[in-house]
């Protein structure tokens, strides 16, 4: 596929799993009343899990659907998912208290990092096409 192509699915099908994430927390949280921290772990949980297999099967078409492989791609994805966040909070600390700069210019910014930082995870580490040992 395309590089053009990859990130334009990657950035619709981000664009999906956010309002995934929004859609389900609203639902839980305004429309049955769930506590918004179990309401954000919700939708958290249900945005990676469909951000996971839209990204499997059609921004970076792995082809390996065996068990041993989707589980393993799974468990990267969520690792690196959570070391995101790191990267996300790290950053917001770095701009808001040590460099003083606006919270939302922050969050922009610190969105934009994360973006990256998935997108390359995914596609070097987590779906990266594994080359076939040559034999002498």
């Amino acid at each position: 596929m395309g590089k053009k192509k990859e990130m334009i699915l990657y950035l619709v099908f981000g664009g999906l799993t956010t309002l995934i994430n929004i859609i389900v927390y609203a639902g839980l949280e305004s429309g049955l009343g769930v506590d918004y921290k179990l309401a954000t772990t919700v939708a958290w949980i249900a945005a990676v899990v469909f951000a996971f297999i839209t990204n499997k099967l059609f921004v970076f078409e792995s082809k390996d659907t065996s068990a041993r492989t989707s589980t393993r791609e799974f468990i990267l994805f969520i690792f690196f998912r959570i070391l995101s966040l790191g990267v996300d909070l790290g950053t917001m600390i770095l701009l808001i208290e040590v460099m003083s700069q606006d919270s939302l210019l922050s969050k922009i910014v610190a969105n934009v990092i994360v973006v990256l930082f998935n997108y390359f995870a995914s596609k070097y580490l987590i779906f990266a096409e594994k080359k076939e040992e040559v034999r002498a």
